[in-house]
């Protein structure tokens, strides 16, 4: 918002060099990000909190000046000569939507001449950005910007034979041409101003073409009005459609200021339009509103701040913000004025106490008390994780906001669960519109940025929050570990280079799983639709599966353009959490030697290998020790249909050395087994 620095001295002396004044202001929580001299002229370039909307008018801004340099503030009187006709004569206001519109005024102004403002008024609205157009029309944008109620001027011989402004909510599918030439069609969410019979405006956003101050316009209708910020705000973002009237209304407008402003802009009207106002305003205001009154507590004050600050000094900050107050039982009643709707609790006036005393005054502290600190089990383990993880991988964070259709690139069936997702109220745009119930969009989508920069070698993790609806308020959140990796591993002088692959990410589940100390553990062939068919995995623990791990469907890659093979995990950390056993605890290196056989099988292709180890496990035979699988292969030396499967089983005892009879026997026990259950053959 700029602001004309000429136009703020008619209201308050200000005697600060523009830089100066900027430097106050940004200090005391208005916000000014620059200047810059224009014609004459310096234009502040203000950035105002969404709190502070009061200060888009420049009384309002005003009388923040004048609390920082104790100058008089100078609001301008108002003198209207009225015309013996009564304006209740002319006009009736209704209002059928009281709940969206709190009150409405309107005032007659008769026998206008339609011209050119003075030039005084031109270069005001200029510097302000806002484009000069005839005498009534810059009169309430120049009364606007003045006081912060927006305004609007009807010609009133283009409303309806009944003369009669009716508010009322607007019919479904109703449509209405705004003045910048756009038919909009309207729901019965929405809020118009009509004349009884057809709408002439948008209440609140934009007037009506049909009703707009023409060259041949005599008589003006104004109407300045006040309506609900949310019913605004709704309305102006379902029709796209903001302006500087809606942005005012969205942040909450003055509704005991709405008659000043619409005098000030019958009395300019008078003076540079020549035209008679019409004795009286049709003023409709059904439950005219009550003042706040909140008490502060000046030891509260120096309590939160941290300061020393005696009440005198605070009320002497209060009075000059203009509020009212009294004493009572060394505390103040403060009265807070219908223009500042920020100001809500004690906390909002102890803030304004702290703008004026100088937040650089205020001495820096750390917060009071005694904790001990520290991170509980839960929160170190989420460490130990991150940490593991980032010693083979590189950490990204992703958007919790994703695009719907990512569920579509990703395969998922119309009735998978992972689509129940929590919808954002007001999104951004499309892409952003649900909350994750996977990490999966995230990490192809930086994969896929990351290819298209030329670098072709990633292994990325995250470890984030997805979103889940539940009946209650809040959605149900669970933290999940999810990686993706893609190319091959760094090349060094010691080994070639490493597919970053399936096998290279079930490698780091199961370093992961010894870190952690948890051996009871199994990858299980599975199908997901994300996922290859054929080289898709579960894991679980302990019989429960916490994750999938596999290589990404090519499909799903051509979906999210990604040529290359990529594969992927998520894991469930909450549940794997809770799944962790005791601590893990050393062991004793057995003082008698370890004896090491080799076994080669011949089996069915279809067989796994993790099916043998499974029927070795499955023994528990006290001597084997460990159990290596170290060969796979399948060609020429082996019969069509068969693989070859070799072994490496470790024997060892605590208590002895054991003999060749114990070991021999043990193998051929397990090469029962694997005959038996298996069909095996001894290679």
């Amino acid at each position: 918002m700029g602001v004309s620095l000429n136009w703020l001295k008619k209201y308050v002396d200000i005697d600060w060099s523009p830089e100066e004044l900027a430097q106050r202001l940004t200090m005391a929580g208005v916000a000014v990000e620059g200047w810059q001299e224009q014609g004459g002229d310096t234009v502040l370039e203000l950035d105002l909190t969404p709190n502070r909307g009061d200060c888009l008018g420049l009384i309002n801004l005003a009388r923040e000046v004048s609390a920082l340099n104790g100058q008089e503030l100078r609001i301008p009187e108002i003198q209207i000569k009225p015309a013996a006709e009564k304006v209740e004569d002319y006009i009736k206001v209704e209002i059928t939507a009281r709940d969206l519109c709190p009150r409405y005024a309107a005032r007659l102004v008769k026998n206008v001449s339609i011209k050119e403002s003075p030039e005084w008024m031109q270069e005001a609205l200029i510097n302000s950005g806002i484009r000069p157009i005839n005498n009534i029309v810059d009169i309430t944008n120049y009364v606007m910007l003045e006081t912060n109620q927006p305004l609007h001027a009807f010609d009133y011989n283009l409303l309806g034979d009944e003369k009669r402004i009716l508010v009322r909510r607007a019919g479904d599918g109703e449509k209405f041409t705004t003045l910048d030439g756009v038919e909009r069609v309207l729901d019965a969410e929405m809020l118009v101003i009509t004349d009884g019979r057809k709408a002439v405006a948008l209440a609140g956003i934009m007037g009506g073409a049909n009703s707009e101050i023409q060259d041949d316009t005599c008589d003006v209708l104004l109407e300045s009005a006040n309506f609900q910020d949310t019913s605004i705000r709704k309305t102006s973002k379902r029709l796209g459609l903001r302006s500087d009237s809606s942005i005012r209304f969205e942040k909450g407008a003055d509704i005991e200021g709405l008659i000043y402003a619409l005098n000030r802009a019958a009395a300019l009207i008078q003076d540079l339009a020549g035209g008679q106002v019409l004795e009286g305003i049709c003023d409709i205001y059904p439950e005219p509103r009550t003042p706040i009154t909140l008490t502060l507590r000046p030891e509260r004050v120096n309590y939160l701040l941290g300061t020393d600050i005696n009440p005198d000094e605070i009320k002497q900050y209060l009075q000059r913000l203009k509020f009212n107050l009294k004493e009572q039982d060394k505390q103040f009643l403060v009265d807070i004025p219908f223009y500042r709707p920020d100001i809500q609790m004690e906390v909002d006036l102890i803030e304004e106490v702290a703008r004026l005393y100088g937040y650089g005054n205020i001495p820096a502290g750390l917060p009071g008390g005694e904790s001990s600190g520290g991170l509980n089990p839960y929160q170190k383990f989420r460490q130990r994780l991150n940490e593991f993880m980032a010693q083979s991988l590189s950490e990204v964070v992703n958007y919790s906001f994703i695009n719907p259709k990512d569920f579509d690139r990703l395969l998922l069936p119309a009735d998978s669960p992972l689509r129940n997702v929590v919808k954002i109220a007001n999104p951004l745009s499309e892409e952003q519109s649900v909350m994750r119930s996977l990490l999966l969009p995230g990490l192809l989508e930086t994969i896929k940025r990351n290819l298209a920069r030329k670098n072709q070698d990633l292994a990325f993790f995250e470890m984030g929050q997805v979103f889940i609806p539940t009946n209650e308020l809040l959605p149900l959140e669970k933290l999940y570990l999810g990686a993706i990796v893609t190319g091959k591993s760094e090349p060094n002088w010691l080994k070639q280079q490493v597919e970053l692959d399936f096998f290279f990410l079930k490698g780091i589940m199961e370093d992961l799983l010894q870190e952690l100390g948890i051996s009871d553990y199994e990858f299980k062939e599975t199908q997901n639709p994300s996922y290859h068919p054929g080289r898709t995995a579960s894991l679980e623990v302990k019989g429960q599966e916490i994750a999938v791990i596999g290589e990404l469907h090519p499909l799903v890659l051509e979906n999210y353009d990604i040529k290359e093979r990529a594969s992927a995990f998520e894991l469930d950390v909450e549940k794997l959490f809770t799944l962790l056993g005791a601590a893990s605890k050393m062991e004793s290196i057995s003082r008698y030697p370890a004896v090491e056989r080799d076994i080669a099988i011949l089996l069915d292709q279809e067989i796994k290998a993790s099916q043998v180890l499974s029927v070795i496990k499955g023994m528990n035979n006290p001597l084997l020790y460990d159990l290596k699988l170290f060969d796979l292969y399948s060609g020429t030396q082996v019969t069509k249909g068969q693989k070859s499967v070799a072994f490496k089983a470790i024997f060892q005892s605590a208590e002895r050395t054991l003999t060749d009879a114990e070991v021999n026997h043990s193998m051929d026990s397990i090469l029962e087994q694997l005959k038996k259950q298996l069909g095996a053959v001894l290679r």
